[in-house]
């Protein structure tokens, strides 16, 4: 038994060793990160815990495959950081062809150890644009793809600063010097094109793979993985202060795809998804007001609320338009308790689908709400509005079915009798009773009027008469 468990060991041993000489013998591995769309915080996740993995597994390259519109400003310097940060060359690739590494991307492309493009692409459009409300400085480095809102961002970065007692720099003067003098400082690093990085924030400038080459902004125009690594097989780079030759021919392509934890913060962080959890959470909260005792609309309700949070603070949001969404399902709310003939709740719709729009900047690519999905929720609470107010109007016109006002017009008969007043039976009970007249026992009557404990009544055959 001895001989055996020995024998296992001694062969486990064997094939590691086996596998680890088969591995430096073939040079290793290259780890390939994809980034697909706009870049956020699940993205940056995706990125920096993927830099970790390839030094962990020892790679000996990093290529982040790109094709982004761009994105937030934040995540991309947490991308930036962990890629200056790296002891793995990164090589970043634009491809396949018909990609694009705008804004964001161009600003990856020169904080890369290489930067590489296949043919068909392009990068550029660097300006960073203001997202949120007035005031907030929260800016990201996106593109605005419509050609007036271009020329009106390039006439107003290519004006001269103000000189020192001239208009106070605004907060998109801020901005734009901040982005250049970021994308300056990572050219210098990378000893790349400057002049043209400045042009990419300043005039919103682009380049397509065979000018991003001829102009020394990137390094390699590649057709695919495999020539990439070809062409880049005893190249020199600057890893930490620290020259290093790359040997990439053999190296074995290692894809590393989202693990759940990127994908669920990728599902959370969604605009779309982040707005349904929202609502959910309110209205969770506020049927657990309704009725106390329920918990499970208030568990469900704080638990979305709390996740929505989460996502507002990492997305994009509008203030103003998060204000005129509260303030529309305020007015809806008040319309159930002080009816106003739909006029509260036609107000809380508009404010509400005004916010909605307004919610989620529409100059970040990839960051918007869907119309279709506010025009459903819209659609939907002007239905529960609607049936509501035909409810109201349908209860008003409903008889009293509760309470002392119930009494009036029910019948009851005639106990005894004496003058004006007597005791008469109405639902069951026996009640004080007055008339105008003499009125016979075991005679019908109906209830005119309550006064207290007693009762108004006039004969039935009195109402019957003709006038």
């Amino acid at each position: 038994m001895l001989l055996v468990g020995f024998r296992a060991v001694v062969s486990a041993l064997i094939l590691l060793v086996s596998l680890s000489l088969s591995e430096a013998g073939s040079g290793g591995s290259a780890v390939l990160l994809d980034i697909n769309g706009p870049i956020g915080p699940a993205t940056s996740d995706y990125l920096v815990r993927g830099l970790e993995k390839a030094e962990e597994r020892g790679a000996r390259l990093v290529i982040l495959r790109m094709d982004t519109p761009g994105g937030l400003d934040t995540s991309m310097r947490e991308i930036i950081r962990a890629i200056l940060a790296s002891p793995v060359p990164v090589v970043s690739y634009v491809a396949p062809s018909g990609s694009r590494a705008a804004s964001a991307g161009t600003y990856i492309s020169y904080a890369s150890h290489v930067a590489a493009m296949a043919p068909g692409t392009n990068l550029g459009a660097a300006t960073p644009v203001q997202i949120g409300g007035p005031g907030l400085p929260r800016i990201s480095p996106d593109q605005d793809n419509d050609k007036g809102k271009d020329e009106e961002s390039s006439e107003e970065t290519s004006e001269a600063p103000p000189k020192s007692g001239g208009a106070k720099p605004t907060l998109s003067d801020k901005a734009v010097n901040d982005a250049v003098a970021y994308i300056r400082s990572l050219a210098q690093m990378r000893d790349r094109n400057v002049e043209w990085a400045e042009k990419a924030v300043l005039a919103a400038s682009t380049l397509t793979a065979e000018e991003a080459l001829r102009e020394g902004v990137i390094d390699v125009v590649a057709d695919d993985v495999n020539d990439l690594l070809a062409k880049l097989d005893g190249r020199e780079v600057t890893v930490q202060g620290k020259t290093r030759r790359l040997e990439t021919a053999a190296l074995a392509v290692v894809a590393l795809a989202p693990d759940w934890r990127t994908e669920l913060l990728a599902v959370i962080t969604n605009p779309n998804v982040a707005y349904v959890l929202m609502l959910i959470g309110i209205y969770g909260i506020l049927f657990e007001f309704y009725s106390p005792g329920l918990v499970g609309p208030g568990v469900i309700g704080a638990i979305c609320l709390l996740l929505a949070f989460y996502a507002l603070h990492i997305l994009p949001v509008n203030y103003t338009g998060l204000a005129l969404i509260l303030l529309g399902i305020a007015l809806i709310i008040a319309e159930a308790f002080m009816p106003s003939f739909g006029v509260l709740g036609i107000g809380g719709i508009v404010a509400f689908v005004i916010g909605s729009i307004m919610l989620m900047d529409t100059d970040v690519p990839g960051f918007t709400v869907a119309w279709q999905l506010i025009g459903s929720i819209a659609f939907f609470g002007g239905g529960m509005l609607l049936m509501m107010v035909m409810m109201l109007m349908r209860s008003r016109r409903r008889a009293v079915v509760a309470g002392p006002e119930e009494m009036i017009d029910s019948a009851g008969a005639v106990l005894d009798w004496k003058g004006e007043e007597g005791r008469v039976r109405v639902h069951g009970e026996i009640w004080r009773a007055r008339a105008k007249g003499e009125i016979a026992e075991g005679e019908r009557v109906r209830v005119t009027r309550i006064d207290g404990l007693t009762l108004e009544v006039e004969p039935e055959s009195k109402r019957r008469e003709p006038k």
